[in-house]
């Protein structure tokens, strides 16, 4: 698999450069993503917006992370006439970045270009200290260790990216999309993204954030009083329930209870049974068609009015709007994100077979 520069009919100079570094065990859609919202010829009224340059640490073929070779006619020295250089993410985020690159990455930094990356390329711009005192994101099941690896990184793993200015990061995968319609977005306006979304056949901008993808299981302890009371909790969620309720299933009062539970979850006991409560309504959601008054009683939380705004702290969206992701079937063609469907055809051209 080769990937060239495309040739545009305007000169390189007028455009905005955009340098897609790739490394070894690269995600290839991380790649593709890129290169086709930014390498589009005619991605609005037919003019280019940016000038792509796919580089490597040197020229020549790269092993990608689905085991595919991918051929490379550019070595480091593309970063430094970049206007923005984005790195996708790796299948094994932990693998060491060369110094050479961090190096080039630094620099480019430190003149003024737009870094960007996608899902796991925030370890590589870690670890070339491009993070340190920003807040970033990356997919959720790594967020944990980047923040652990970095301590000097601000992770919030429950957005879709963040833009940090001159430093942008993206969470998994498709959120790497809705990134780089944001950058189009901040460059070109709302009209030239929505054009290449409409193109692409997905949403200009996804409301929610990455939250609503985490799995959590619940916490496992190997206290057996602390097992009994989260029990005793799960088989009455739609009950009204206390502390002092819990702590009794424990056997213990309730500031030592409190005290015994954090320490072992990091969590409050009010805290972890509305984290379950909303982890009952998601399932509800998912698995049956029960409208969201019924959902929250069902789940303990009484009114559709507490289930929401609960729902929203845990999960960054609405009940409805997670049932619709989920499940897709709200019943309403006008509820869909990118419905009414008409409204995601370009007019502008005519409908060819293709």
């Amino acid at each position: 698999m080769e990937l060239r520069s495309e040739a545009l009919q305007i000169a390189p100079g007028a455009l905005h450069t955009v340098a897609v570094l790739v490394l070894p065990d690269v995600v290839a859609f991380d790649l593709v993503l890129v290169t086709h919202v930014f390498g589009t010829k005619r991605p609005h009224a037919g003019v280019a917006m940016y000038r792509v340059i796919v580089c490597a640490e040197a020229p020549g073929l790269v092993l990608m992370g689905n085991g595919l070779l991918i051929g490379v006619e550019r070595g480091l020295d593309a970063l430094a006439e970049a206007d923005t250089v984005v790195v996708p993410g790796r299948a094994d985020a932990d693998e060491p970045v060369p110094e050479p690159v961090l190096e080039a990455l630094r620099a480019a930094g430190a003149r003024g270009a737009r870094i960007v990356s996608i899902c796991t390329g925030a370890f590589v711009l870690a670890q070339a200290r491009l993070l340190d005192g920003r807040r970033a994101t990356t997919h959720w099941g790594w967020a944990e260790r980047l923040a652990a690896q970095h301590p000097g990184v601000s992770v919030d793993p429950r957005v879709l990216y963040v833009d940090d200015g001159s430093v942008l990061t993206s969470a998994g995968m498709a959120a790497g999309l809705d990134l780089c319609l944001h950058i189009v977005r901040s460059d070109h306006g709302a009209e030239v993204s929505n054009a290449i979304a409409r193109r692409m056949v997905v949403p200009p901008h996804r409301a929610g954030g990455q939250a609503q993808f985490i799995d959590q299981p619940m916490p496992v302890t190997r206290d057996e009083t602390l097992q009994r009371a989260q029990r005793w909790v799960l088989e009455r969620l739609a009950e009204p329930l206390t502390v002092e309720a819990m702590a009794r299933q424990a056997n213990a009062s309730v500031r030592h209870f409190t005290r015994r539970f954090h320490a072992e979850f990091g969590v409050t006991p009010l805290r972890w049974l509305v984290e379950e409560r909303v982890r009952l309504a998601q399932r509800l959601l998912e698995q049956s068609d029960l409208p969201v008054q019924r959902i929250a009683e069902r789940a303990g939380f009484g009114s559709a009015i507490s289930l929401r705004r609960h729902f929203a702290e845990v999960v960054g969206t609405t009940p409805l709007g997670y049932r619709q992701t989920f499940r897709g079937d709200t019943g309403s063609a006008s509820s869909s994100p990118i419905a009414p469907r008409t409204a995601s055809i370009d007019r502008t051209r005519p409908l060819t077979r293709g």
